[in-house]
């Protein structure tokens, strides 16, 4: 059976389009492609339908991890169809565990919770920062975490 993530950030431009890209790129090279699928969405919804900031997008590229999806919002729908469903931080955290329905399938989790230090463990919103450089520092952290969730994941420790 096919497992399903879903990467969440506040506005599906900056952090969750990355975390995206980076397990898509994680499973593929695990050998593992079958197995599983992912996807993004959003907090909010003032970013519906566009593609990530520029600077996201510029990281992708960087890293040869492609990427066309546009931004959506996270429906209560979401919570039955996937099996893990991952914040960028405490915020969506709090966002997530307050619009999940009672009987959600969805696993709850914080993407920086898998193979980061306590110190790191936020992924941090780059979109008002000047620079690609909280971008790439996103992109660093997710490729630690999404290797880490999935190495637990495929060991069944999770």
């Amino acid at each position: 059976m096919v497992k399903k993530i879903l990467m969440i950030c506040l506005g599906n431009i900056c952090r969750s389009p990355i975390a995206e890209a980076v397990m898509v790129d994680t499973i593929k090279k695990a050998g593992v492609s079958d197995e599983w699928e992912v996807d993004s969405a959003a907090i909010g919804g003032w970013h519906v339908g566009n593609s990530p900031d520029h600077r996201a997008l510029s990281t992708m590229n960087k890293h040869d991890l492609p990427y066309s999806n546009k931004a959506r919002q996270i429906k209560s729908k979401d919570f039955q169809d996937f099996d893990y469903i991952f914040g960028m931080d405490e915020e969506n955290m709090d966002d997530l565990r307050s619009r999940a329905p009672k009987d959600s399938k969805a696993k709850l989790l914080m993407l920086g919770d898998f193979g980061l230090s306590k110190a790191e463990r936020i992924i941090e919103d780059p979109y008002y920062q000047r620079g690609d450089a909280g971008f790439e520092k996103a992109y660093q952290q997710c490729v630690i975490a999404c290797d880490a969730f999935l190495k637990k994941a495929l060991a069944n420790e999770i």
